[in-house]
């Protein structure tokens, strides 16, 4: 699931100051103005935006509107208000070619990289997610999305293998969670996704993981890359050893 990466992905990398800084009226318009009431609506609504982006930057996981306005104190602001805020510096970022941009994922909002980073980002994190994310758990987890609600049995059933450390492993991890029961023998426990899988993977909803004709897609593409490079490399090896026989003709003659 080729996803976006997080911009800030160690609480460690925070750097919190112990004051804010106060921007007066005066220092905004000048010490000979007289504020105006839009002066002091423009005011407060720059500091809002500092907040709201320190808010969302100093998380490690997906911050909702809600959330932002108990932070900041602030119950008379609206969703709309702090969405149309986040628009604004989202603007601000784009306009100084900013790399990352504040999205809206798993009910919530973070701060993640633009998507032509991609690759380069890869590079520096793909060891560390390989070590978070066996294969096995990588499997069993795309499973249980796709497949959700779904038993250990029926997981098994397509893996083929026991499933027990697997599961317990992403219930650790919070990636899925028991849903309900079944209504087979036994009533077996049932399992699904959980919003941290949505924020693991950078989704927004479970409607935005891709589609199981494009995975078919992708897997015949790349299936056809494949074959196209062993094809290319048997060419290669028959042109060499046609090279190679001629020079030792060559050097007989």
């Amino acid at each position: 699931m080729p996803i976006h990466t997080s911009l800030n992905s160690s609480p460690t990398h925070h750097h919190v100051s112990e004051q804010v800084p106060h921007v007066s009226t005066q220092d905004m318009q000048g010490s000979n103005h007289m504020p105006t009431v839009d002066d002091e609506k423009a005011l407060h609504r720059r500091e809002y935006k500092q907040h709201i982006e320190a808010l969302i930057f100093a998380s490690d996981e997906a911050l909702s509107v809600k959330t932002i306005r108990q932070a900041l104190g602030q119950e008379k602001l609206t969703d709309l208000d702090i969405e149309q805020m986040i628009d604004e510096l989202n603007q601000e970022y784009e306009q100084t070619g900013r790399t990352f941009r504040i999205r809206h994922i798993a009910q919530g909002y973070r701060f993640l990289t633009e998507k032509q980073f991609y690759h380069t980002i890869q590079k520096l994190m793909q060891p560390k997610l390989q070590r978070r994310l066996s294969q096995a758990a990588l499997e069993t987890l795309a499973i249980v999305a796709y497949r959700q609600p779904i038993s250990k049995a029926e997981i098994e059933a397509i893996r083929g293998t026991n499933a027990d450390y697997v599961i317990r492993m992403l219930l650790e991890r919070n990636l899925i969670e028991v849903s309900g029961r079944g209504e087979g023998a036994g009533k077996p426990l049932l399992y699904g996704t959980t919003k941290e899988f949505l924020d693991y993977f950078n989704l927004r909803s479970l409607s935005d993981l891709p589609k199981p004709r494009e995975i078919e897609e992708l897997m015949r593409e790349a299936e056809a890359q494949l074959f196209l490079q062993q094809e290319m490399n048997a060419r290669l090896k028959v042109e060499l050893d046609k090279e190679d026989k001629k020079s030792a003709d060559a050097d007989k003659e």
